[in-house]
């Protein structure tokens, strides 16, 4: 893995490192390559909303990347995914999309089609990066909120 970055994010890059997150320059910026040890659960949408309220009111809250777009996007820093197949694959069939694998996921200040990557809640800002399960937690709730509403509004 490249260790070496252009001034332009040489500096980011190297908080990252210290992290012990294994990050990648690209065109656009940098971008973390997921591993074993850390990787990312993207959610949108109202499941966003939901997910971010859940993990504060829990206490649960770890660094959120906020992508830019026309709908809301947060990729949720994961931790512990050797041990949670389970919740991993009621993640991707409830529609969230889990990056691990080595698959990028863009940290900020990457530049992207519709704007910068940010953070919702950097890293320095969360106390850890929470387990999988937490998210997944948080996604089966906002589920059955979004079940409960449906049946309130009917």
């Amino acid at each position: 893995m490249r260790t070496t970055f252009s001034s332009a994010v040489a500096e980011s890059a190297q908080d990252y490192i210290q992290r012990g997150w294994t990050v990648a320059e690209t065109a656009n910026g940098i971008c973390l390559v997921t591993d074993d040890e850390i990787s990312g659960i993207e959610v949108t949408g109202e499941t966003a909303a939901f997910v971010r309220r859940y993990l504060r009111a829990n206490d649960l809250t770890g660094p959120v990347i906020e992508i830019p777009g026309t709908e809301r996007r947060e990729i949720h820093l994961v931790t512990g995914l050797r041990k949670a197949e389970r919740a991993i694959e009621a993640l991707r069939e409830s529609g969230v999309v889990v990056h691990t694998d080595g698959a990028g996921i863009p940290l900020p200040p990457s530049k992207l089609s519709a704007g910068a990557a940010c953070w919702g809640v950097a890293p320095h800002e969360a106390r850890w990066v929470p387990p999988v399960v937490a998210i997944a937690a948080a996604v089966r709730a906002a589920a059955k909120g979004a079940t409960k509403a449906a049946r309130i509004a009917s």
